[in-house]
């Protein structure tokens, strides 16, 4: 059980300890695997090394002794910043992957300057400090990567090296333009509001709070403000077993998931009591230990419930998923803090529903189980199965949801939370809306699958589940297929599947979902098979639906969907 702060620490050892054998000989270079990746086998080293720091940095700097660990990484840094040596992490272009490695080694010179800054060399602290410049001869996208500039400018500032005073007031500016209200931020130029605006936005905006309180207080103040707005909402993203909800992208990230609450307590700040805070931080990571993310060597792999490259991104290279050590800022933490010396609590008591506009979301707060209604609001450009995980109708932390392995047929596509339009064997779904309101207990949305189809979709959720209804106007008949969540159907699972005319249930050890035709017109009731690994939480689940005939011009079809969690 995690409670106390030797035993986070000897977690961080525990999953870094089998790294080891991968390190190159020089240190800068950490092989893990041979999956590929959109940026260049130099940005993939640099990253599987600067991404423990969010571990080890709070490590040191909370008073952690592992001499061996900090050679290896202060070594690390100087032959990857060295222009001359032959692990050279290279040079740059705009919009460089290597800028968002950056973050991390700034942190460690903001926090463990002694462990990673004062070991180097003079010629060695020269090149990583004019390594770290090169962020501000580049363009950034703009949207969180600009808070990596924040951050490095910071470092360099507090080290006496040269900085960019120009680009570090109008990064922060900058960021200030995303900020949407009520505690939430847009991710710069998309809308997307997913975990980047917790484990990246805000937690950066704490550490600079952390840092900088001193010289610039009042932006240090509204930092730690807006911080409390929105933990009282992203609270919702989580349920009383620490599960979180599955949404969006970078799940592969995993548990840092719950790095905004540790950045919260580093930071000084308390929306929560620490023992409730202390509760979810330690349940959160627990929850993981339990899954599949570990390969057999004990090196954490691309996925999320389970290794699954189907639901990953173009940017998940072999050490992406180290960005989880996030969560590890608590270790800063002296051992006299209130948050090592409370004792855990309960989950906070909550609301039944919240709704968040700002968010694009209602949000539902089950008995076991945290739910997620968006109204399809993200970039068209898209990272990698974008549809699946901003374009849902509700998105929950125990039943996960699907993504596809092709549009072709409904077995591959796994269309679980949409209702899924068939024609000429292909399925179609909602994708990006065309309009959309969060109102006080109900979503609307209007969105079209196919060219001739238009759907306007009201979703009213409840404790028990949610009803959805849809108009839909169409040019064509086709089938339609309004979709329950998956279900867990591995071997433990012991999945039981039940069909009565126009209502299916699946239900399994510690859960179950009943999707059921509610309307004037009725449909067929099934309990379908899906393609293996297209759940993001299960290899292998099951999907109740009912299937309805869409005819020619305009109808109205309503679905009651009930969903139960088990789990104590």
């Amino acid at each position: 059980m995690l409670k106390e702060k030797k035993d986070w620490q000897a977690l961080l050892l525990s999953m870094s300890d089998p790294l080891i054998p991968y390190f190159s000989k020089e240190g800068a270079r950490l092989d893990l695997g041979k999956t590929g990746v959109y940026y260049d086998q130099r940005a993939v080293s640099m990253e599987g090394i600067s991404r423990l720091l969010w571990g080890f940095v709070p490590y040191y700097a909370g008073g952690g002794k592992d001499p061996e660990w900090n050679l290896r990484l202060a070594k690390a840094l100087a032959a990857g910043t060295d222009p001359e040596g032959e692990e050279y992490w290279g040079g740059f272009s705009d919009k460089d992957q290597k800028f968002v490695e950056m973050a991390a080694i700034a942190y460690g010179l903001l926090f463990a300057k002694e462990s990673f800054w004062d070991v180097m060399s003079e010629e060695a602290q020269d090149h990583l400090a004019a390594y770290l410049y090169a962020i501000n001869d580049y363009v950034l996208p703009e949207c969180n990567w600009v808070l990596f500039a924040v951050l490095v400018n910071v470092a360099l500032k507090k080290l006496g090296k040269p900085y960019s005073s120009e680009q570090l007031e109008r990064y922060l500016q900058m960021t200030d333009s995303f900020y949407c209200g009520d505690g939430w931020y847009r991710d710069g130029d998309s809308n997307q509001k997913d975990y980047y605006i917790s484990f990246a936005i805000h937690y950066y905006c704490l550490v600079y709070a952390a840092v900088c309180g001193d010289e610039d207080p009042e932006r240090a103040s509204l930092y730690k403000e807006r911080a409390m707005i929105f933990a009282k909402q992203f609270i919702y993203w989580f349920d009383e077993s620490g599960e979180a909800l599955a949404f969006g992208r970078s799940l592969t990230y995993r548990f840092a998931q719950v790095a905004f609450f540790s950045a919260c307590v580093l930071a000084g700040i308390e929306p929560f009591t620490p023992g409730q805070m202390k509760g979810l931080i330690c349940r959160h990571m627990e929850q993981w230990l339990k899954k599949d993310i570990f390969d057999r060597d004990g090196i954490l792999t691309i996925g999320y419930g389970y290794p699954n490259l189907i639901m990953a991104e173009a940017y998940n290279a072999p050490g992406s998923p180290y960005w989880g050590y996030k969560t590890f800022a608590i270790l800063m933490l002296p051992e006299e803090h209130p948050f090592w010396k409370a004792e855990i609590e309960a989950f906070p008591e909550i609301s039944l529903i919240s709704a968040q506009p700002q968010a694009d979301k209602l949000m539902v707060n089950n008995a076991h189980h945290a739910a997620a209604y968006p109204i399809a609001v993200f970039s068209p450009a898209g990272h990698g199965q974008s549809i699946a995980k901003y374009g849902k109708f509700v998105y929950d932390s125990c039943f996960g949801f699907s993504v596809a392995k092709s549009s072709y047929n409904f077995f591959e596509n796994a269309p679980d939370s949409m209702l899924a339009f068939i024609i000429d064997g292909d399925c179609h779904v909602r994708r990006i809306g065309i309009e959309g309101k969060i109102e006080a207990e109900q979503t609307w949305s209007k969105w079209s699958p196919y060219p001739g189809i238009t759907v306007e979709t009201t979703i009213r959720p409840d404790a028990a589940g949610h009803t959805r209804i849809h108009l839909i106007e169409s040019r064509i008949d086709c089938e339609a297929y309004d979709c329950g969540f998956s279900v867990a159907a591995r071997d433990e699972d012991r999945v039981v599947c039940t069909t009565d005319g126009s209502s299916a249930l699946a239900e399994n050890v510690f859960s179950r979902c009943r999707v059921q035709a509610v309307g004037e017109v009725k449909g067929e009731a099934q309990v379908a098979s899906v393609s293996p690994n297209t759940n993001v939480l299960y290899r292998k689940t099951v999907l109740p639906c009912v299937v309805y005939q869409i005819h020619r011009g305009k109808q109205m079809i309503v679905t009651r969907v009930d969903a139960e969690v088990f789990r104590a």
